[in-house]
């Protein structure tokens, strides 16, 4: 079934009908004129000082914002999996059909600048112990139908993953767990906005070692010259790789983080009020981390199939301007406990 885009605003209530403290909300007249509220016509379902939050098709809010208008698309829609998910999901055989109309939109809506970051996992062809290569149609539809430079590939280490399909991972046991997910950065053009002095990690103890014993100019093996100026650190910080692991507090290009989190205000939240917690939820870490590398201060993020605006929350504590979409009204209900959780607790992502 087809939902519409919220055309009015929506109160927020606890399963006993009661209304939620969500916080202040700024009414219309205390929003700013850079709002993201403003870029639409419909009401939002959910307002903050930075961002809104729209429940129906995200399609059609896609659709309706202006040209040129978003800094970064991040984003994890819902994956082909050959079983269907509550919150809904394409099979692998019309995934790429399915997924083209909302890039051809997000390609339209990027600045020139923007980037476009996709977190899409992998799937089992059904009966057979061997792989869907649906995803991979996907990042080659969306390079060479719709024009999107691939920028770079990262990677997502999930170890909270369960070892499915139980048939071949845990029964037959010729299957080893599928733990690592594909985050594919994509830009309008070849160079977008990005900076990695903004994602910095903490220097190593071989290469703090190296900069106090210093290296002599030399060329490896491989052919890669090593100047004398490799063991400088002046930069302040080690340049985050795409392929290697990280602890949850220094976030790397392949992040190792689990999406189980059973402690944190959104969970708690959902515990106590007996609301559904999102069964798909990626962690604050995987957004917070592009949001950091490729936009500024009061740049606008959007994510259209925002689930528990994980993205919004992080982006608003990282004083960037949102926009979420999502079609199920219940996710966004449990999403505003995350904005809760950011007032009383500013370090919570």
């Amino acid at each position: 079934m087809t939902t519409t885009v919220s055309t009015k605003p929506q109160n927020v209530y606890d399963n006993d009908g009661a209304p939620l403290p969500v916080g202040p909300e700024p009414s219309p007249c205390e929003l700013s004129l850079d709002h993201p509220s403003r870029l639409l016509l419909n009401a939002p379902f959910f307002t903050s000082r930075l961002g809104a939050a729209y429940c129906g098709d995200s399609l059609e809010m896609l659709r309706a914002l202006p040209t040129g208008s978003v800094n970064l698309v991040v984003t994890s829609p819902p994956y082909a999996l050959h079983f269907k998910k509550a919150y809904g999901n394409e099979h692998k055989d019309r995934y790429v059909n399915w997924f083209l109309p909302f890039a051809k939109e997000i390609q339209r809506i990027l600045k020139d600048d923007g980037s476009f970051v996709l977190n899409i996992g992998g799937s089992y062809n059904q009966g057979t112990p061997t792989r869907s290569i649906y995803h991979f149609k996907l990042l080659i539809a969306l390079v060479e139908e719709i024009g999107f430079h691939l920028a770079q590939e990262c990677f997502w280490y999930n170890p909270a993953k369960m070892p499915v399909p139980a048939e071949w991972v845990t029964v037959r046991r010729i299957r080893v767990r599928d733990s690592v997910e594909y985050v594919w950065w994509f830009s309008k053009t070849p160079h977008p906005k990005a900076s990695n002095l903004n994602v910095l990690k903490e220097y190593s103890e071989d290469m703090i070692r190296l900069n106090k014993n210093g290296v002599r100019g030399t060329t490896r093996p491989s052919g890669h010259v090593i100047r004398e100026s490799f063991d400088k650190i002046a930069a302040g910080g080690a340049i985050p790789s795409n392929v290697t692991e990280s602890e949850f507090e220094i976030p790397e290009s392949m992040m190792k983080m689990g999406n189980n989190a059973a402690n944190d205000m959104y969970t708690k939240k959902c515990k106590e009020e007996g609301v559904k917690i999102h069964p798909a939820r990626f962690p604050a870490l995987l957004p917070k981390f592009f949001i950091k590398l490729l936009t500024d201060p009061t740049d606008l993020v959007l994510d259209p199939f925002a689930g528990s605006l994980t993205a919004g929350a992080v982006a608003e504590q990282l004083d960037r301007r949102w926009i979420a979409g999502e079609a199920v009204e219940e996710y966004l209900k449990a999403g505003t406990y995350r904005f809760q959780g950011f007032s009383q607790n500013p370090l919570l992502f």
